[in-house]
């Protein structure tokens, strides 16, 4: 790692273990569980080169297993967390596993369409609660041991799961398997001339994306203690998307800022109603014309340095 992440890193951290006592814990945490939600989908755009307009079925729909397996099978944090990831992981491999064949719009809209399918599920299952949700889910025990009832306590261990899975994300784009994904992303046919199995690697990307993801939307659902149809619903999809571009794609700490930024409007600007919605897309169309590469990429090109 390049002694200027490390410090970005080591700053990073540091910021945020502060944070809980400067701006309300809930809201710190919203901040980390989008954080880690962009930097997921922003493996497989940025890196991947392919374009999902459903990520918001396995941020959701992790959710909603994380909030059932804690409030029903009565399952600690960490394993809850852990089913949630687990099925989303599931759930990507299998929609990846049609989507791949198809390439550009196309795989955008067949990843929208099995979204719907998702979103569908959750209206209509039993479990999921419907328009209602999963709500009152318990926070539980981490370990049998500490009890998260404490916003700060459930802090940390939100802290070291969102930090433990962007340094996942950064091993995994600056790996071998990472180089390859590049090299698809800007020339496919070259690397297929030299024999690598593309399909292979746009399956195993869009199902580590998938996992993230939903170790993201887990994670939210014990914030919240709630799993709602607004986690699956398509608009979360654009708003990663959002996020990503803001911030910057393709590289490493774009999608953190961007996600900073969106649910940081949301949250202080909630007073607008629906004017945030327009609001957003001022700022993300001026964005897009000031900052053409995102605000991170437009400073890694300035710095003449990957960020």
């Amino acid at each position: 790692m390049p002694a200027l992440h490390k410090a970005i890193f080591a700053v990073m951290l540091a910021a945020l273990i502060a944070l809980p006592f400067f701006v309300y814990p809930v809201f710190a945490m919203k901040v980390m569980c989008f954080a880690l939600f962009a930097a997921a989908f922003n493996l497989l755009l940025g890196f991947g080169g392919l374009l999902s307009f459903g990520h918001a079925a396995y941020f959701g729909g992790a959710s909603y297993v994380a909030a059932h397996a804690a409030k029903v099978w009565g399952l600690t944090p960490e394993l809850s967390v852990l089913c949630g990831a687990a099925a989303a992981g599931v759930l990507g491999l299998a929609i990846g596993s049609l989507a791949i064949r198809r390439q550009g719009i196309y795989f955008a809209m067949v990843t929208l369409a099995f979204a719907q399918m998702v979103y569908f599920v959750a209206l209509q299952a039993e479990f999921t609660g419907g328009e209602d949700g999963i709500q009152s889910v318990p926070r539980g025990d981490l370990f049998g041991l500490i009890p998260l009832a404490d916003n700060i306590a459930l802090y940390f261990f939100v802290l070291v799961v969102t930090f433990g899975g962007i340094l996942m994300l950064y091993r995994i784009v600056h790996s071998p398997f990472g180089q390859v994904l590049k090299a698809i992303r800007e020339n496919e046919p070259r690397a297929i001339s030299l024999g690598y199995d593309v399909n292979r690697y746009k399956l195993i990307v869009f199902t580590l994306s998938a996992t993230m993801a939903g170790l993201a939307g887990a994670t939210k659902s014990q914030v919240f203690q709630l799993a709602s149809l607004t986690d699956v619903h398509w608009s979360m999809s654009g708003e990663v998307v959002l996020m990503t571009l803001l911030g910057g794609m393709g590289t490493i700490f774009g999608p953190l800022v961007g996600a900073a930024m969106i649910v940081t409007m949301q949250n202080y600007l909630a007073t607008f109603g629906a004017w945030v919605t327009v609001i957003q897309g001022v700022i993300f169309v001026i964005g897009v014309l000031v900052f053409r590469e995102g605000i991170i990429g437009v400073l890694s090109r300035w710095l003449k340095r990957p960020l």
